[in-house]
Parts: C-alpha cells; sequence; structure tokens
C-alpha cells in the first residue's frame, strides 16, 4: 500500500511538471528514485532481531543480530558451544524470529530428560538413590549395580542385570517393566 501511494504521488509529480522543461521533469523523477532506493537500504540496514543465547554457550547473553539469521549464527556470537552442550539436539539451520531465547542443553540435561520420559530408570546412567526406587533393590543391591557397571562396562540388555549377585529370574520379573539400557 506504501509503495502504491508513493507511485501516485510520483504520477502526480510528473503531471504537475508537465509544464516544466523535460530536462527538470527528468531530474525530478531521478531525485524521488534515489530517494525511495536510499530509504529502501536504510530500513534493510535497520530490521534486526534480538535473541537470548543461554544454557551451554560460552557467553549467555542478548545478540543483536540481522533479520534473517540463523541459530548457528546466534550461537558463534555466544561464542560457540561448551564442550558438555547436547549439539544434536539443536536445530542450527532454524530461522531465527526477534524474542527468541535460544537454550542450549547439556548432555546431562538430555539424558536426565529422556530417563523422565518414559519412567523408566538406565541402568547405565543411574544414580544409587534412582535404582533404590525400583521394586525389591534396597542400597545394597543398588550398590551391586553400579559396582557391576564400573568394572564390566554398560549394560548391553536389561536382561545382564541377572548377572548380579542376588538378582535372578524373580527380583528381574519384579523390575523388567522399570529398567532399560
Amino acid at each position: 500500500m506504501h509503495r502504491k501511494l508513493k507511485m501516485i504521488a510520483i504520477s502526480l509529480l510528473l503531471l504537475g511538471l508537465a509544464a516544466c522543461s523535460k530536462d527538470e521533469a527528468e531530474q525530478v523523477l531521478l531525485d524521488e528514485i534515489e530517494t525511495e532506493q536510499t530509504e529502501a537500504e536504510a530500513q534493510k540496514e535497520t530490521d534486526s532481531i534480538f535473541v537470548n543465547v543461554c544454557g551451554a554457550v560460552l557467553y549467555e547473553g542478548i545478540y543483536e543480530l540481522p533479520e534473517g539469521s540463523r541459530v548457528y549464527e546466534a550461537i558463534e556470537m555466544a561464542g560457540g558451544f561448551c564442550e558438555n552442550a547436547a549439539v544434536t539436539q539443536i536445530n542450527q539451520a532454524e530461522i531465527l524470529e526477534d524474542e527468541t531465547q535460544l537454550y542450549i542443553p547439556t548432555i546431562e540435561e538430555i539424558t536426565e530428560s529422556q530417563t523422565q520420559d518414559d519412567g523408566k530408570v538406565n541402568l547405565n546412567t543411574a544414580t544409587r538413590e534412582e535404582l533404590m526406587t525400583l521394586p525389591g533393590v534396597g542400597e545394597s543391591k543398588a550398590n551391586l549395580i553400579i559396582e557391576y557397571r564400573e568394572t564390566n562396562g554398560k549394560f548391553q540388555t536389561i536382561e545382564d542385570v541377572m548377572n548380579i549377585s542376588g538378582i535372578k529370574e524373580g527380583l528381574f520379573g519384579k523390575i523388567k517393566d522399570y529398567i532399560k539400557v
């Protein structure tokens, strides 16, 4: 609409200048076109967005970026990812919008949320307290589970928990629906 009004104004101006010399009319038209181009360039330069970058980046803060910027550009402005950033959880190609809060989670946060999402206890990452929430697993069995994974590495299947002394078919039957690897 704004552009149509400018075109109408230019047309009226040209009609008014019809009585003027041809050179004067051309100069007025050229000046008007130049002014419009300058305004368009100034508008492009001022179109910016503000993004709050926080979480696992080197320098959390609010950053001004050109409109149409992508997530990876905001992360670069924030000094890049921290060592423990869950990089694969972020769509770095996404276009940002003004007033966006861009939170970069840590690997630990993602692991914790995955444990909480399905309600199952991960035998490879659970704390003693988390293991003790399983039916029939007290402090001593929780300690044995942690000792086993520290000595033998990660559990490959949930059935591997039966390799631990004191955990056989009966207890496994009680906990199998509550555990994962």
